[in-house]
């Protein structure tokens, strides 16, 4: 017995468990084999997924791997179906929803992608009147950025600071240290030796790289005060963390600097915090649009609020002054052609995408968003470079998750 949605329902399943209908009575008995017209009559009561038996005639592998083809696809209409990148990922993600559903999982439902009632939610700002600058304002008037932020920034614009100086500035913070030293201990960073300090840390990676690094976990901690119901700041940090690792995984494939990538893809959807906290209600309309008419969120937010995350992410860092090869990268991933470093954006969008991917076979609801032929030929990789980038992504995610949530 194996449960089914509606919408993938064919001719010749059995019926498993019986339907009740109105005042007792029975809509469909188990057993019954269901017809074309059954099945549109399932669809019409409101069911969104019935349990059935598969006739001898239908393999239950076949019908693992046409519900994960069928539940994948919806992820990528918006994309060229002959991009031989997205080719690719088709290929990885119709072959992890199967593995999913064959260990239990259950494909979420047409019905799972509708609205929900967001009336408790209020924005701060008229849509059509509060743009993306004045939300950032608001958002950098109203909070302040976590001191050592700002200590690693004169760092940075020291010209004559040194390794010393940078570890010290780390260890004021007990949290951020210990989350750093956990990071660059992971196996995600490739260090054969225990790294048991700061000092250690910027010896190795260089005083740039930990203080991305740092900036990059001292901006999880910023946000961490984001009310549940406005969103689940795990299920976004964890999908931020899955961009983050594939960042480092494409950047160290190409001989790229790592944890800057990885800080890159870490905060590559920062706008949309700030987006949510100040207009919560438009934020759920886009979130809704992307879902229902399975378009990516990024043109969802486009339709609605006439701007996006990417925007907004770019005006914010820009207020808080953060190094401009950072802003560049995360400014620009939605649209590497308008970046100063265009390879360096089309490496976290690619990382974007594929953290999409890995999410569609565990309740992923956003369509995937595009990328240029163009873009993809700047990053000269094999196409089947993808599926092994997918299977260090699986080895190291859990352990990063770990070490920073």
């Amino acid at each position: 017995m194996i449960r089914v949605c509606t919408e993938y329902l064919l001719p010749g399943m059995i019926l498993a468990r019986k339907i009740p209908g109105v005042d007792g009575t029975t809509f469909l008995e188990a057993g019954v084999l269901l017809s074309d017209e059954q099945i549109q009559l399932l669809k019409e009561f409101g069911l969104s997924a019935v349990s059935v038996r598969l006739p001898v005639e239908m393999d239950f592998e076949a019908e693992t791997a046409r519900q994960a083809e069928l539940h994948s696809r919806n992820f990528f209409v918006f994309v060229d179906p002959d991009h031989e990148a997205f080719k690719g990922l088709f290929h990885i993600a119709v072959e992890r929803t199967a593995r999913a559903i064959s260990s239990g999982w259950e494909v979420p439902c047409e019905s799972a992608l509708r609205a929900k009632n967001m009336e408790h939610l209020s924005d701060l700002f008229i849509k059509d009147v509060g743009n993306a600058a004045e939300i950032v304002r608001h958002e950098v008037g109203l909070a302040s950025f976590p001191d050592i932020y700002f200590k690693i920034r004169e760092v940075l614009d020291n010209p004559k600071s040194s390794a010393h100086d940078i570890a010290n500035v780390v260890n004021t913070d007990v949290g951020i240290s210990a989350k750093l030293l956990k990071l660059v201990n992971s196996p995600l960073f490739g260090f054969s030796s225990t790294i048991d300090s700061v000092s250690r840390a910027v010896s190795l990676l260089g005083v740039h790289e930990v203080s991305f690094l740092a900036l990059g976990i001292s901006t999880i901690n910023y946000f961490k005060n984001i009310p549940p119901e406005l969103m689940d700041m795990r299920t976004f940090w964890r999908h931020s963390l899955r961009c983050a690792v594939f960042a480092n995984l494409i950047a160290m494939k190409l001989g790229l600097p790592a944890e800057r990538y990885f800080t890159a893809g870490l905060l590559h959807d920062v706008g949309r915090l700030i987006i949510f906290k100040n207009m919560a209600y438009a934020s759920v309309e886009a979130l809704l649009l992307a879902r229902t008419d399975m378009v990516p969120l990024v043109e969802a937010e486009n339709t609605i609020l006439e701007y996006n995350h990417a925007d907004v992410g770019r005006l914010l860092l820009e207020e808080w002054d953060f190094p401009s090869a950072l802003k560049d990268l995360i400014a620009h991933h939605h649209h590497p052609e308008l970046a100063v470093d265009r390879k360096g954006a089309v490496v976290v969008q690619l990382a974007d995408i594929m953290a999409n991917v890995a999410e569609i076979s565990s309740g992923g609801l956003y369509s995937l968003p595009g990328m240029s032929r163009e873009d993809w030929q700047l990053l000269g990789l094999d196409p089947h470079a993808l599926s092994s980038l997918m299977k260090l992504h699986d080895r190291h995610f859990d352990e990063i998750t770990a070490a920073l949530l």
